[in-house]
C-alpha cells in the first residue's frame, strides 16, 4: 500500500512539474516574458476594475459568502482570499488589511492582473490556462518577485461549462515545502464547488434541476452532480463535475443533448424522483456506465396565472426609488441594492455625515420582505461605552450593578425578524466587535448574565462616515467583522456632487404642505445661490435651511434674506461664473452650470452627456446668460 501511495504521489508530482514547465514555455515563447527582470504588480484603476466587476455583478453577490467562509477557515494561517474573473483580474479580495502595503506590492489585492501574459506562471494564470486546480509554490513562479509566494487556486465554471472565475488563497511567504499546501488545495476545491453550485442553482432556478450523487446521504444538501433540463428534456446546463461525467464518451459538449440519450430514465418519469422518495427507488445509471447514481429531481416553480413565473422587467421598489431625483451615481447604487433587498447579504453604507445613510437603510428595509417586522436603529457613537453591551445584547435581572430586578431585551433581539441598523459602526469598542461577530456568525445572542443563547433572525445594515479600511489597518476595527459587514458596500454621494439638487429642494419645500398651491417658491437669485452652495452638512443642512426659509419667508416667496446667514453671507459660487440674464427657469440654468463645472467647462463633453448638439448647448447657455470662465 505504501508503495502504491508513493507511486501515486510521484505521478502527481510529475504531472504538476509538466504543468509548470508548459507554463514557463508559454511565458517565454508566447508572451515574451523575462524571468530575470522583476515586474511590478499590475493593479487596475478603479474605473477599469469596476468594468470587470460589473460583468459579474450577480455572481459576485453569490460568491461573497463562499469567500467569507473560506477566509474564516484560513485567516489565522496568514492567507488572503482572492476571486478573479476569467481574464485573471481580481474582482473580490479578503485579507488582513494590516498588511495592505505588502499585499498590494505583491499583487495580492483588488484589481490585480494575474493572467499568465502579465504575471507569468502563477496560481491564477496557470489555472486559467489549464482549467485545473493547482498550487504554484515559491520557485514554481516565473517572475522573480513572486518567488516568496505560495498560491493555491481552483477554477469556477458557469452552468454552460465556461470558465467564469478563479478562487485563490495565497500567502506572502512560506517556509514549508509544497506538500504543506495539500489541505489548502482541498479547501479551495471544495469552496469553488460550493460557489459554482450556488451560481448554478440561481441560473437555472426556473428549470428542472437534477441532483445526483454516488451516495444518498448528502444528496439533497451537497450533490456531486447538477444538471438542468428544459421542458422538452434537453440538457441546458450542468456543473463542472456533471460535465466531466457526461463527457466520458468523448463528446465535446453535452449542452443540447437529450437527457434520455444519457441516462436510463424517461423525462416523463422524472416526477417520480422528487424529494422524499426512498433511496432504493432513486437509483439511475448512465447509458454507457455501470455506476449507480442517486437522483433527486426538482421541477420548475409554478407559473403564475399571468403566465410568468418572474417579472420580465426588474422594478426598483418604491421606497428606494424615492431616494433619487435622477442622479446617475446614486441611481447606480440604488439599482444594485434593489437586487439585494431579500437576500442575506449584509450592506455597509459609507459617506459623509448627513448624506442620508439612515434614510437609505430604512428604504432597504421597507423594500424587503422584512418590512412588517421591526427596524431597529442603533447609534454606536451615542450610547456610552459602559452601557452599549447591555443595550445591544440585553441582560438578565441583577446581572450587574444597576441592572435592576427585571431582565431586559437587547436591541439585537428586538430586531428579530427585521433589520438591525448599526449607525457609526466605526465607534464600536473592540470587545463588543468580537461579540457582534459571533452574533452574525452563529445567528444567536447571549444576554449579559445569561447562560443560554437566544436564536435571532436579523438583517444587518451598518453605516459609518469613517474610512473603515484605515481603521482596520490601524488595528481599531476587526478585519473579520469588516468583511462580514461589507457584503455589499454602498457609498452615498455628498450633496455637492448630486445633479438632482433642484428635485431635492422641491421635495423638501413640499414636506408638510397639503395643498400643492401652498408650496413656497424660490426666487431665481435664491435658487442660484442654493445650487452653488457646497453644503458641507449635506442633506441634514439642506433640510434645516429649507425649514428655516419656509418659516421666515413672506407670502410663500423665499428670497435671499430668508436664508440663514451662513449661506446668504458666504456663498460658495465662484466669482467668475455669471448667470447674467433674467432666468425664467432658474433650476435648469443652475443644473446646466453644475454639469459644466463637473466637466471643467468642456462643452463637447456636456453636449454628449445631455444628448444634444454643441450648437444647441451654446444657445441654451446664451438663453440662460451662462458665460464660460476666463473668456471675453
Amino acid at each position: 500500500m505504501h508503495v502504491a501511495e508513493h507511486g501515486l504521489n510521484a505521478s502527481r508530482a510529475s504531472k504538476h512539474e509538466e504543468v509548470i514547465r508548459s507554463s514557463w514555455f508559454r511565458c517565454l515563447n508566447q508572451y515574451g516574458l523575462d524571468p530575470t527582470r522583476p515586474q511590478q504588480a499590475i493593479i487596475l484603476p478603479n474605473s477599469r476594475l469596476r468594468e470587470h466587476q460589473d460583468r459579474l455583478e450577480d455572481f459576485l453577490h453569490i460568491a461573497r459568502h463562499g469567500l467569507e467562509a473560506l477566509y474564516h477557515q484560513v485567516s489565522g494561517l496568514g492567507y488572503c482570499v482572492l476571486l478573479t474573473d476569467a481574464k485573471g483580474v481580481t474582482v473580490d479580495f479578503i485579507g488582513d488589511l494590516v498588511f495592505e502595503p505588502s499585499l498590494r506590492k505583491a499583487g495580492l489585492y483588488l484589481g490585480a492582473d494575474w493572467s499568465e501574459a502579465s504575471a507569468g506562471t502563477c496560481g491564477v494564470g496557470t489555472c486559467i490556462a489549464t482549467g485545473e486546480a493547482l498550487t504554484v509554490h515559491l520557485t514554481d513562479h516565473f517572475d522573480v518577485t513572486h518567488i516568496p509566494l505560495t498560491c493555491t487556486t481552483s477554477p469556477v465554471f458557469n452552468g454552460l461549462g465556461e470558465l467564469m472565475a478563479v478562487l485563490d488563497i495565497s500567502q506572502l511567504s512560506s517556509s514549508q515545502p509544497k506538500a504543506s499546501q495539500h489541505l489548502a488545495l482541498q479547501l479551495v476545491k471544495s469552496y469553488s464547488q460550493h460557489i459554482e453550485n450556488a451560481a448554478f442553482m440561481r441560473m437555472f432556478r426556473n428549470d428542472w434541476i437534477l441532483k445526483l450523487s454516488t451516495a444518498p446521504q448528502f444528496l439533497d444538501v451537497k450533490p456531486d452532480y447538477l444538471i438542468a433540463i428544459d421542458a422538452s428534456g434537453r440538457v441546458i446546463g450542468h456543473n463542472r463535475r456533471a460535465q466531466l461525467m457526461m463527457q466520458r464518451d468523448g463528446s465535446e459538449t453535452v449542452i443540447g443533448s437529450n437527457f434520455e440519450d444519457l441516462f436510463n430514465v424517461k423525462v416523463t418519469d422524472l416526477s417520480r424522483f422528487t424529494a422524499g422518495r426512498a433511496y432504493d427507488q432513486s437509483v439511475i445509471t448512465l447509458i454507457n456506465g455501470d455506476s449507480l447514481l442517486f437522483l433527486i429531481a426538482t421541477p420548475p416553480p409554478r407559473v403564475s396565472p399571468s403566465g410568468q413565473s418572474n417579472p420580465v422587467n426588474f422594478k426598483i421598489p418604491d421606497p428606494l426609488a424615492a431616494l433619487s431625483g435622477g442622479d446617475i451615481a446614486l441611481n447606480r447604487q440604488i439599482e444594485r441594492v434593489a437586487k439585494l433587498v431579500n437576500t442575506p447579504v449584509s450592506v455597509l453604507l459609507t459617506g459623509e455625515t448627513g448624506t442620508g445613510k439612515e434614510f437609505f437603510a430604512k428604504a432597504i428595509h421597507e423594500s424587503s420582505e422584512r418590512r412588517k417586522k421591526p427596524f431597529i436603529g442603533v447609534n454606536c457613537a451615542a450610547i456610552p461605552e459602559t452601557l452599549i453591551e447591555s443595550e445591544l445584547f440585553g441582560h438578565t435581572a441583577g446581572s450587574f450593578s444597576g441592572a435592576g430586578n427585571k431582565s431586559k431585551v437587547g436591541l439585537i433581539q428586538a430586531a428579530h425578524g427585521g433589520t438591525l441598523f448599526l449607525d457609526e459602526i466605526g465607534d464600536m469598542p473592540m470587545l463588543l466587535q468580537s461579540r457582534l461577530l459571533r452574533v452574525l456568525a452563529e445567528k444567536e445572542v447571549l444576554p449579559v448574565g445569561a447562560t443560554q443563547p437566544i436564536s435571532v433572525d436579523i438583517r444587518v445594515i451598518a453605516a459609518t462616515h469613517f474610512n473603515i479600511e484605515q481603521q482596520v489597518r490601524a488595528g481599531k476595527f476587526r478585519d473579520d467583522l469588516f468583511y462580514r459587514l461589507a457584503g455589499a458596500r454602498v457609498n452615498l454621494p455628498p450633496l455637492r456632487s448630486r445633479s438632482d439638487l433642484p428635485w431635492l429642494i422641491r421635495r423638501m419645500l413640499a414636506i408638510g404642505v397639503e395643498n400643492p398651491d401652498d408650496v413656497a417658491e424660490l426666487m431665481p437669485e435664491t435658487a442660484n445661490l442654493l445650487y452653488a452652495y457646497k453644503w458641507p452638512g449635506n442633506l441634514r443642512e439642506l433640510r434645516n435651511t429649507i425649514d428655516y426659509a419656509k418659516a421666515v419667508c413672506t407670502d410663500g416667496c423665499i428670497t435671499l434674506d430668508d436664508l440663514p446667514d451662513a449661506i446668504s453671507q458666504n456663498p460658495d459660487a465662484p466669482p467668475h461664473v455669471a448667470v447674467t440674464k433674467s432666468v425664467a427657469n432658474a433650476e435648469d440654468a443652475a443644473l446646466l452650470v453644475q454639469y459644466m463645472r463637473a466637466a471643467n467647462w468642456n462643452v463637447t463633453l456636456v453636449a454628449r452627456q445631455l444628448a444634444v448638439s454643441r450648437m444647441t448647448l451654446y444657445r441654451r447657455m446664451r438663453r440662460y446668460g451662462i458665460e464660460i470662465p476666463n473668456t471675453p
